[in-house]
């Protein structure tokens, strides 16, 4: 591990505008004053991403992957280069560089690449000859030199992944807010900012809703050990430190709870009830790239039942679709779809060791005359589906009951 590297990643909203850059250049030379090299890694600044994507769906509702590749690249290159010229005005050296001129090198699934290795040598060239080292996140190259992106959140991947690869002594992600909070707080007003948590926590908490990290990021970061530091740009205060085990004794029996409003259900209806349906169903899905969350089915009276389940809403359709031509072959009578829900969820490592957290979960929503439609548990979580309408109440509700307003940071 080379105790003197840190990599620093900045989201769009740290380098929004100039101002935002230059506040951005301060940040990375209070490291060098300290005797820390960096490497930083940048996002597109503000809405940019968004702003090419509608464009290209104004030229063509259906633009080439490869083509929307080369575009929405663009925008990381932009800040990139001007947070150069920011250090450069302030007599530092710094140079920048795009994905594929630093060697990450992907495979071929444009739009959702994933990084195959990453040659370090350019950047540590540079880093011999004492020079701050920009790269633009969210993007790399295929062995044969063609431009991909990572996917959403794809510079938190983009800078784990360096900072994996080159030994650096952590990976500290610049955002618009302060740290991982307890619950969102921008729907829960007694959300805590937690100090430490777990690789384990951070994954339940971003793949349940949680938007402050890619988890493809924090994968990689637990899968190499990599403690990565969320903190705010626009202050100075401590951040919180994701890492592979806390500074607690004893866990907390919940740490966090989350809600997203992102899903939607189907139900394949009147499903003959013989062995390998289920699975006919599913692997059917999982060839179409559709990721199926959870899923329930109906007790069978009759040789027949119910299946439902939950899929990303910007897969609904394309779901649906594929789900109608099951219901066909397999003899199903029709498939519902339904837009109108949320899904709230408790995580803690703590739940391990603290029974019966998930009969306080159910009877905290019970009281509130809150109805769950289907569950879902793992090792350190409990997702429930209820009505949208509810999602926020539900949220709060469960956050209150696990005293997660008074949680020790």
């Amino acid at each position: 591990m080379r105790n003197n590297l840190y990599v620093l990643k900045f989201g769009g909203t740290s380098v929004a505008n100039r101002e935002r850059i230059e506040e951005v250049a301060k940040i990375v030379i209070s490291y060098i004053k300290k005797g820390i090299n960096v490497v930083c890694v940048v996002s597109a600044m503000g809405d940019t991403t968004d702003r090419l994507i509608s464009l290209a769906k104004e030229i063509s509702p259906f633009p080439s992957e490869r083509e929307m590749d080369m575009l929405i690249s663009t925008g990381e290159q932009v800040s990139s280069a001007l947070l150069a010229m920011a250090l450069h005005k302030k007599g530092y050296d710094a140079l920048s560089f795009v994905g594929y001129q630093v060697g990450i090198i992907t495979d071929t699934s444009h739009t959702q690449a994933r990084i195959l290795k990453i040659e370090t040598k350019k950047i540590l060239d540079a880093l011999r000859k004492k020079r701050i080292v920009i790269v633009a996140g969210f993007q790399g190259a295929t062995e044969d030199g063609e431009i991909t992106t990572l996917g959403r959140g794809g510079s938190d991947l983009s800078a784990v992944a360096l900072a994996c690869c080159l030994k650096a002594e952590r990976c500290v992600i610049y955002t618009d807010v302060e740290g991982i909070y307890t619950a969102d707080p921008r729907l829960v007003k007694g959300a805590k900012k937690l100090r430490y948590i777990t690789f384990d926590e951070m994954l339940e908490l971003a793949f349940l809703g949680a938007q402050v990290m890619q988890v493809r990021a924090v994968e990689v970061a637990k899968k190499f050990n990599m403690p990565i530091e969320v903190k705010s740009s626009f202050t100075r205060k401590e951040g919180t430190i994701i890492m592979g085990k806390t500074k607690f004794i004893e866990e907390p029996e919940v740490r966090g709870v989350a809600l997203t409003e992102n899903e939607a259900k189907l139900t394949i209806c009147n499903v003959p009830d013989k062995p390998g349906i289920a699975a006919s169903i599913f692997t059917e899905l999982a060839k179409n790239n559709i990721n199926v969350d959870m899923i329930v089915q109906n007790v069978s009276h009759k040789k027949i039942t119910d299946i439902s389940f939950t899929v990303p809403k910007n897969l609904l359709s394309k779901a649906e679709k594929v789900s109608q031509k099951i219901a066909q072959r397999i003899g199903a009578t029709e498939v519902l779809s339904d837009c109108d829900i949320a899904k709230v969820s408790v995580v803690g490592v703590g739940m391990r060791s603290h029974p019966g957290v998930a009969a306080k979960c159910f009877s905290a929503l019970a009281k509130r005359k809150i109805n769950i439609e289907m569950i879902s548990t793992s090792e350190i979580s409990i997702s429930c589906v209820v009505r949208k309408k509810e999602g926020k109440k539900a949220l709060q509700v469960l956050h209150k009951e696990f005293n997660l307003d008074r949680i020790k940071k």
